[in-house]
């Protein structure tokens, strides 16, 4: 059984995915599998993925959640990590994690850095700690720049197989979905300062589509996450303030992509399903901050909230 299951969908990326995998198999550790799931490319993709030691998932084009779901199934590492085949990892990140293992981690967090099409670096570099459990390590992970991104953890897969998480098919921002939930339900979570993933940020990926309904469809989707959230840490007996607090700030924020007749219907279902009502107000600020937030998430974002 390797250490690690390495997770890498692909589709339509022949630009990217020779840097990938090339970031993969130059690692400094080398107790891991490549799982590579094709998902319907159409260029030359594939064949290029082919030229490094991998296992292949083919299927129809069927979106990220779903080839994350097929990766997940074919693993047999202890954990699970999960590379979008337009970004790459440093050399020695799974050297990294590995010495973040001995208390048998649910979860262990690495750090990220952003690099674009001008090879401009950006790092976000973040406290480390261990040891902590879920309540505890998202009460702290919350204040990283990245906080629901799949990429950002090594997932014990034991862990991840008994609590049946899955990536929700046919969805976009899958990971804020389903990404707090994890931290907050793991036994055990380590972070560690090593910025070990380069998060790629090209113009023209998934996330950066510039079409209006296509922007309905992730706000649509956006909302339909946050109440997945709520009704599931609902069944818990978790201290969920600060969770609850970071679902409804996020899809407060998210509603302000809409154009003005879309925003003020979701304004008034926010509303009406006491979104709002979720918003921290334990100082003189956030209590502040939820009464402008009610009146107006456009004009705090815009004025405010810079």
């Amino acid at each position: 059984m390797p250490t690690f299951s390495i997770i890498v969908p692909v589709y339509n990326v022949e630009k990217y995915i020779d840097r990938c995998l090339k970031s993969i198999v130059n690692q400094s550790y080398s107790d891991y599998e490549i799982i590579v799931i094709n998902d319907g490319s159409e260029d030359n993709s594939i064949d290029i993925a082919k030229k490094y030691p991998i296992k292949l998932i083919n299927q129809k084009n069927s979106g990220l959640s779903a080839a994350r779901n097929a990766g997940i199934k074919k693993a047999t590492g202890k954990y699970l990590i999960f590379i979008d085949s337009d970004d790459f990892i440093e050399k020695d990140l799974l050297k990294n994690i590995s010495k973040s293992l001995e208390n048998s981690p649910d979860l262990v967090r690495f750090q990220i850095q952003t690099i674009d099409e001008n090879n401009n670096i950006k790092k976000f570099p973040e406290k480390s700690f261990s040891n902590k459990n879920g309540v505890e390590a998202f009460q702290q992970i919350v204040s990283f720049h990245f906080v629901e991104s799949a990429w950002c953890y090594a997932y014990k897969r034991n862990f991840f197989e008994q609590e049946k998480f899955s990536f929700k098919k046919g969805t976009v921002h899958e990971d804020y979905g389903l990404v707090p939930l994890i931290i907050m339900k793991a036994k055990i979570v380590n972070s560690i300062s090593y910025i070990g993933y380069n998060y790629f940020k090209r113009s023209g990926s998934i996330m950066t589509k510039n079409d209006y309904s296509y922007t309905k469809k992730k706000v649509e989707d956006f909302y339909n996450h946050y109440q997945y959230l709520i009704k599931e840490i609902n069944k818990t007996s978790l201290d969920s303030k600060i969770f609850k607090s970071y679902a409804a700030n996020s899809v407060i924020l998210k509603i302000c992509e809409l154009n003005n007749f879309d925003y003020k219907l979701y304004k008034k279902k926010l509303n009406k399903d006491k979104v709002f009502n979720n918003l921290l107000t334990d100082s003189y600020l956030r209590k502040i901050k939820k009464i402008l937030l009610q009146i107006s998430p456009k004009m705090f974002y815009k004025y405010i909230a810079k």
